[in-house]
């Protein structure tokens, strides 16, 4: 089974989109991005909302757009299924006639449709629940029909829209995993959308970032939170991305010198340091770290159990530590600290940015 493979190209205002996807059958990728990158455009022109200008869209070997022959496939008549954020049930159906729209949308009889719709209510475990209406479901449990009505179509691509965004936190982590285990059995590409590096994180193979239009970078999540290309990519997986100049063993990022373990590397560089790499003191700390410096606590964040909390002058960097050593060290916004960081713990890379894209 052939997967996604697709150019996009078209402008809408003054925003462009020019962006390259490519997802194998079977693979789950997620498209991450800040709001305004871009990411409902995508999900308009792979469902056949909006035509491309230039490029193309192949789905499992099958051309849906290509303006340069002049072939535009309609939305109706693609093998995407969609999964929205706000699920678009309609409320006067029924769950089981709610899922049965989907097929019925494709051109099967009312009795095979309620039939196929009924083989997924039961593998979804929402059974019991063909006779309510949306106004009588979970969030959880709505989440599961639209993705059923979805699955139902027997589609090429499986298309899901920040799925879990309109659920709650505690709701958002029980879904995801059901999710997960749904995602693993349908044997098309899968294409997630979401602003949340946690769902990309967890439920997607491959994880392509697109800011401005553009995929800035495409690889694992592992690729992603050790060798970030860009300060969003950065962010996503809590890392502290920085540019400078290597030479002899040293980066200059400007305001601050890092010793690092490569002694071959020379030139523009882009060094990772991950939060949880750095040591934090109350004064300074003896022993054999390379890089040692003060500074002081500018943000503080509480994320269940660990705090993630942002340096100032003269390298600002995120740090992560347990909720006990933030009581042990008595953090708080504008206490003087010292951090510590092994020259063996930071990423060090070429940077090939092109220049405009640099600060």
């Amino acid at each position: 089974m052939r997967g996604l493979d697709a150019t996009l190209q078209l402008r809408r205002s003054e925003f462009r989109l020019d962006a390259r996807l490519s997802v194998p059958a079977g693979r789950t990728a997620a498209l991450v991005g800040p709001n305004g990158a871009g990411k409902s455009t995508v999900v308009a022109a792979l469902a056949g909302l909006l035509p491309l200008d230039a490029g193309h869209i192949e789905l499992g070997g099958e051309v849906l757009d290509d303006p340069s022959v002049g072939v535009l496939v309609p939305a109706e008549a693609r093998r995407v299924g969609v999964v929205f954020q706000d699920y678009l049930l309609f409320p006067h159906l029924t769950v089981l006639e709610n899922v049965a729209f989907g097929p019925r949308s494709r051109g099967l009889g009312g009795a095979e449709a309620r039939t196929r719709a009924d083989r997924w209510i039961r593998r979804l475990e929402l059974g019991g629940l063909e006779g309510r209406y949306p106004r009588d479901l979970s969030g959880g449990q709505a989440q599961r029909v639209a993705l059923a009505r979805a699955l139902a179509t027997e589609p090429g691509l499986l298309l899901l829209d920040e799925p879990l965004g309109a659920l709650d936190v505690r709701t958002r982590s029980v879904v995801r995993r059901v999710l997960a285990e749904h995602l693993a059995e349908f044997e098309g590409p899968r294409l997630l959308i979401t602003h949340d590096p946690t769902e990309a994180f967890h439920l997607a193979d491959e994880i392509h970032v697109l800011e401005g239009g553009r995929v800035t970078q495409a690889g694992t999540a592992d690729e992603i939170r050790l060798r970030p290309r860009t300060e969003y990519a950065a962010e996503l997986g809590g890392t502290t991305l920085v540019r400078g100049t290597a030479r002899e063993g040293a980066v200059d990022t400007g305001g601050h010198v890092l010793h690092i373990a490569d002694h071959g590397i020379e030139g523009p560089v882009l060094v990772t340091l991950r939060p949880t790499s750095i040591s934090v003191h109350r004064a300074r700390p003896e022993g054999s770290f390379r890089n040692i410096w003060r500074t002081r606590v500018v943000r503080l964040e509480q994320h269940g159990h660990r705090v993630r909390f942002l340096t100032g002058a003269p390298l600002p960097v995120t740090v992560e530590v347990t909720a006990e050593a933030r009581v042990e060290l008595a953090l708080t916004l504008e206490t003087e600290i010292w951090v510590a960081l092994k020259a063996t713990e930071i990423g060090v890379q070429p940077d090939t940015s092109p220049e405009e894209s640099k600060p």
